[in-house]
């Protein structure tokens, strides 16, 4: 399993521990040190469409319009803060740590 996030995110932080007390393998995938490669944010992109982009971030409102405005892939690889996180891949591909995507990636207990 691949939880792909940022290690400052408390989100990620939360999804990690739970994932990990409930024994699953967490291979943890910092954004920021490595990036997503252009078809990764393509396939996510063609999973998740644009609840990929968080426009709740600060990355965002300190961008200006003509930033805001390039296409998808490049937006994202230039700003990886910019993914909502966290995404997991595990036995599904899930997107952010709600009830879904906890009843999705832990095992039934």
């Amino acid at each position: 399993m691949i939880l792909y996030g940022i290690p400052t995110c408390d989100t990620c932080r939360k999804a990690r521990k739970a994932l990990e007390a409930a024994g699953q393998d967490v291979t943890f995938r910092d954004l920021r040190a490595d990036p997503l490669a252009p078809e990764d944010i393509a396939r996510f992109h063609a999973t998740f469409g644009d609840k990929l982009l968080n426009r709740a971030s600060t990355t965002w409102r300190g961008l200006d319009e003509a930033t805001r405005a390039q296409p998808f892939a490049e937006l994202l690889a230039a700003h990886p803060t910019l993914i909502k996180r966290p995404i997991i891949e595990g036995e599904a591909l899930t997107l952010g740590w709600d009830k879904a995507a906890q009843a999705t990636q832990l095992p039934a207990s």
